[in-house]
């Protein structure tokens, strides 16, 4: 009988396939025998030789993990090598089927799918590593629980549903779910399950369990996006069917990519016929004075990379050749790379805004119930004028006229017949003065004659003449024939001053030793005019006639 000491000694220098095991040894007794000797040889075949008295310590061994134990008073050398090598093959089977569950379990637990097996009830029997990490739960945990008791249980309903009816109808099943931890957390989760089958019995189902919150995360992140893209696209599509502008923009080829509706108006285009199209045959622009094609502002913004405005005065021709009046600017559109991939243009009517400007520049400068040019506008013609006649060695006369016994009419008829009066009087000086001439309105009933280029003084006296004369026929005014003469004040350039407030002074003097002399007659100016006048107390007002 080999002693314990000298059996682990061998054990541990050399690998041994079978042990038979007596566990009455001299040195050595028990179930103890049994431990030193698994844990010396834990890969070998332990056979527990056992008699009579130490059959329930045989057992105690075959449960720590001995192969099987056989009684000493039964093992003759016939039957022991068949009883080996049954016992050998079955254990060659055992180690092959735990080999392959340990590589099973190994790549299990490395796989990133939790897997979830289940009888044919429903219930657990194998859980790996990936699933304890998705759920929550360790294996002790998961062992005998039904298979959707993870699933958030507002979502275990309907999947409970669906999971039947595919077992019903033996066809794969496939869920997207929320698993609801202890720890109140929500993993998003991707299910799927298969039959295992014996033939046609199914003995329960194996499932995968993928994490996909990130996907899912990056998916809300994703909708949110595009929600707030739509929005964002809605809100611009919404204001720029609003705005009072039109708006038409370009790719970086110069063809219409948009209208919105204020364009579709003013260009005559609808949206849809003009997409497409190259920009100068929808956007016709001209030079409203030259009538010249005007330049590109959407190749001008693309070309200098910046925002362009329209050239002044320009025109939209209508596609039925409707014309308007137009300000405009250009700028570039980026591409997410910062290059331009086209150009915006904005552009509105502004044919009333400009007619109503020009309206203003002219009633700053025109009298506004005849007319005729104002104060301003003489004074920078009658500058203008005696430069030019000094450069040519001419005459420039400017006569002051004021209207004899306007007042007296004014007052007895009132000011509405006292203006149409007044309009009357400016057409009949316009009557009697060349083109080259200009008659301004002064104020109240003065009016002011600038003539240029007077040969002598002579002209001046035959317009005074011609103007004295055109008066003395009545003005027919609302029914009246109403009688008004002029008296009217001469002076001369360059003998009367060499300056428009010189000659404006001296022709005013003159106009009132005019109405000195009994009106209705004409004065060229004198110096000694200027000496009588200062010995009045001051110059009759015009306004008495």
């Amino acid at each position: 009988m080999t002693q314990l000491r000298v059996a682990l000694l061998r054990l541990s220098k050399a690998a041994f396939d079978v042990v038979l095991l007596d566990l009455t040894l001299p040195d050595g007794l028990g179930i103890t025998v049994f431990d030193q000797i698994f844990e010396a040889a834990p890969r070998a075949l332990i056979l527990v030789l056992s008699g009579a008295s130490d059959e329930e310590l045989a057992c105690q061994a075959v449960q720590r993990g001995a192969q099987d134990y056989f009684a000493k008073g039964h093992i003759d050398a016939r039957w022991l090598p068949h009883a080996l090598r049954y016992v050998m093959e079955r254990k060659a089977s055992q180690d092959a089927l735990r080999d392959s569950e340990e590589r099973f379990r190994a790549m299990s637990d490395a796989s990133p799918l939790g897997i979830f097996v289940s009888d044919a009830g429903g219930d657990c029997i194998y859980t790996n590593a990936a699933y304890h990490k998705i759920s929550g739960l360790n294996f002790a945990q998961a062992l005998g629980t039904n298979w959707s008791m993870a699933i958030h249980p507002d979502d275990r309903q309907r999947i409970v549903v669906e999971w039947r009816d595919a077992v019903r109808g033996h066809e794969p099943f496939q869920a997207e779910v929320r698993f609801l931890r202890e720890d109140g957390s929500i993993v998003w989760t991707r299910l799927n399950a298969g039959a295992m089958r014996d033939g046609l019995t199914s003995r329960g189902r194996v499932q995968t369990v993928e994490d996909i919150t990130g996907r899912k995360t990056v998916d809300r992140e994703l909708a949110l996006a595009k929600e707030a893209l739509f929005e964002e696209k809605e809100r611009a599509q919404v204001t720029l069917n609003s705005i009072g502008d039109a708006v038409l923009c370009t790719d970086i080829l110069g063809n219409v990519t948009y209208l919105n509706p204020v364009a579709e108006t003013m260009t005559g285009w609808k949206a849809a016929d003009a997409l497409g199209r190259p920009l100068g045959e929808v956007f016709r622009i001209i030079d409203g004075i030259t009538r010249q094609p005007a330049d590109n502002p959407a190749q001008r913004a693309i070309a200098e990379n910046k925002v362009v405005g329209l050239a002044v005065d320009s025109v939209l021709i209508r596609r039925d050749g409707v014309e308007s009046a137009i300000e405009d600017s250009s700028a570039p559109i980026h591409n997410r790379d910062g290059r331009v991939s086209g150009a915006v243009i904005v552009f509105h009517d502004v044919s009333e805004a400009r007619a109503m400007a020009q309206k203003m520049a002219h009633l700053a400068r025109h009298d506004f119930l005849t007319t005729l040019p104002n104060r301003l506008v003489l004074t920078e013609r009658l500058s203008w004028s005696i430069s030019h006649a000094q450069r040519h060695h001419k005459q420039v006369a400017l006569l002051f006229l004021d209207l004899d016994n306007f007042k007296d009419i004014n007052d007895e008829l009132g000011h509405v017949i006292g203006d149409r009066l007044l309009q009357s009087v400016a057409g009949r000086l316009l009557e009697c003065v060349r083109s080259t001439d200009s008659v301004f309105r002064q104020g109240g009933d003065e009016f002011v004659i600038l003539l240029d280029e007077i040969e002598r003084r002579q002209d001046a006296a035959q317009v005074a003449e011609k103007l004295v004369a055109a008066q003395l026929a009545p003005h027919r005014v609302e029914g009246h024939d109403l009688h008004v003469t002029l008296s009217i004040g001469i002076s001369i350039y360059p003998d009367d001053g060499l300056i428009p407030d010189a000659l404006m002074k001296n022709a005013d003097t003159a106009m009132y030793c005019a109405k000195a002399n009994g009106r209705n007659n004409y004065q060229f100016f004198t110096a000694e005019m200027n000496s009588a006048a200062a010995g009045r107390r001051g110059p009759p007002s015009a306004n008495q006639g």
